[in-house]
Parts: C-alpha cells; sequence; structure tokens
C-alpha cells in the first residue's frame, strides 16, 4: 500500500507500552514515512488509562523535540486521542482523533470498551436489562462527533469490542443497525474521516478491524474518506494487520497524510 503511516499511536504517557522515541526508532525501522502520536486526552472522572495534566504537558514538549531531533528522517505529529467528554483544550495539537469510549448516563460515565462485563451490568443496571438502549446512546454520542473539528474520528464501532470473545447483541438487529446506521450518516454528512482500526484485532480481541465490514462499504458507498490506524499500544504492531485483502480493497479510500 505505498509508503505506510500511522497516526493512532499511545506511549508509557498514558496507556501505551513504549516511551516516544522507542517508537520513532521502530518507524524508522519499518521504513515508514510518518508518525503521528496520539495520547489519550485527560479525563478527571477516569485517570485510569488516559494522559494525566502534567504529563500532558511532558508529551508535548517531547514530541516537539522529537520532530527537531528526526527532522528530515521521518515526519512527526503532535496528536490527541480527544474523547468525547474530555475538557481539556486542543489547541496545542497538529491534529485531534475525536473518539467515545464513554456512554455519559445518570450522571455516571460508562466506559464501554473495558469488559463485556462492564457492559451487561450497565445494561442491567442502567437500562433495565435493555443492552440496544446503551448501544443506542453510544451512537447518538457518537454521531455528536460530527460537530468536532476532527481530523478524524477514531474505532466507530468500538462498542463491539467483546463481540467475538462475548456476544452481547445482534449487529443485525433493526436497532442496532438504525442507531449505527444514523450515525454514521451524520458523520459522511459532515464530512469526516473515517478511521480503519486494526488495535483489537492486535490486542486478540477480534479478527477484523473496526468499522464492521458493512459499514466500510456504506463508507465506499458514500465516497466517504477514511484513514488506517493501528491505534498502537506496542512498538511491535505498528502497523499490524495493514496488509489485509480487506484493507486493500478500500485503498482507494485511505488518506495517507491527514
Amino acid at each position: 500500500m505505498g509508503g505506510k503511516t500511522n497516526f493512532h499511536t499511545h506511549s508509557v504517557y498514558c496507556d501505551g507500552k513504549d516511551t516516544l522515541e522507542e517508537l520513532v526508532e521502530q518507524a524508522l525501522a519499518m521504513g515508514m514515512d510518518a508518525l503521528g502520536f496520539s495520547g489519550h486526552s485527560f479525563t478527571p472522572f477516569d485517570q485510569s488509562y488516559c494522559m494525566s495534566l502534567k504529563d500532558t504537558l511532558e508529551y508535548q514538549k517531547e514530541v516537539r523535540a522529537l520532530k527537531e531531533k528526526y527532522r528530515g528522517k521521518i515526519k512527526l505529529y503532535l496528536g490527541i486521542e480527544q474523547d468525547f467528554y474530555s475538557p481539556e483544550s486542543t489547541a496545542e495539537y497538529d491534529y485531534v482523533i475525536a473518539s467515545v469510549h464513554y456512554v455519559k448516563k445518570n450522571g455516571e460515565y460508562l466506559s464501554i470498551d473495558e469488559s463485556p462485563e462492564d457492559l451487561k451490568s450497565f445494561a442491567r443496571d442502567f437500562y433495565q436489562g435493555d443492552i440496544y438502549g446503551l448501544v443506542e446512546d453510544y451512537f447518538q454520542t457518537v454521531a455528536l462527533m460530527a460537530q468536532s473539528k476532527c481530523a478524524f474520528v477514531g474505532h466507530f464501532d468500538l462498542i463491539c469490542k467483546f463481540q467475538e470473545q462475548a456476544p452481547l447483541f445482534d449487529e443485525n438487529h433493526p436497532r442496532y443497525k438504525q442507531a449505527a446506521q444514523s450515525a454514521l450518516a451524520e458523520l459522511l454528512q459532515a464530512g469526516k474521516i473515517m478511521e480503519i482500526n486494526t488495535g483489537a484485532m492486535a490486542r486478540g480481541y477480534r479478527t477484523a478491524p473496526y468499522p464492521a465490514e458493512n459499514w466500510l462499504k456504506e463508507i465506499a458507498k458514500n465516497q466517504g474518506r477514511l484513514i488506517l490506524s493501528s491505534d498502537c499500544h506496542d512498538k511491535n504492531y505498528l502497523t499490524y494487520g495493514f496488509d489485509l485483502p480487506l484493507i486493500a480493497q478500500y485503498e482507494k479510500y485511505i488518506n495517507k497524510s491527514i
């Protein structure tokens, strides 16, 4: 697929395994053209995986230093993966990934990608056992990303992270399809670039990338744009799955830069 790039990359500043420079060196060893860092934005209600406010400043400083150090060798970008509920400014960044990791219900922030057990309990405790109510609230939140000033929208159907291992709902159910279709239509109408994300594959949760193939077909049908990323948390998987035949089918829709 030509020169490889990745703009969804996590380091030890949040929930990744590697330092920023280790990731740069890996990218160079792989002959990559560009690498964008995208630490998780600070979320005050859940600090278990995101960058702290102090580390955010250190992260910005180090990425800028690395951009100078490796100038002429590889293009580096200072990005942020901005959760929908993060209150932090994005003014300092070269680009923003707009993502939804939580559904807010009755004043509580429900993490939708932590475990299938959590999703079951959320459906029971907040939706009277109606898992599709949770699904609908998730996609309604995703749809609001149409208003975001972002380079691209991250992992569109993240709520399906555990579906292969512990299916909790039917992705062909009319309520699921309607919720996802409505959200995707809003995002495409707003001209948002959608992400093909292989991260859950690299971590063993899925055998196919986000979004599901039916949504990839919908994006292509509407002449939408895509960007390919590994949602990297481990340098050894920096371009994981990029050569999949499924992804090659959509090459003409994939942006190689932000």
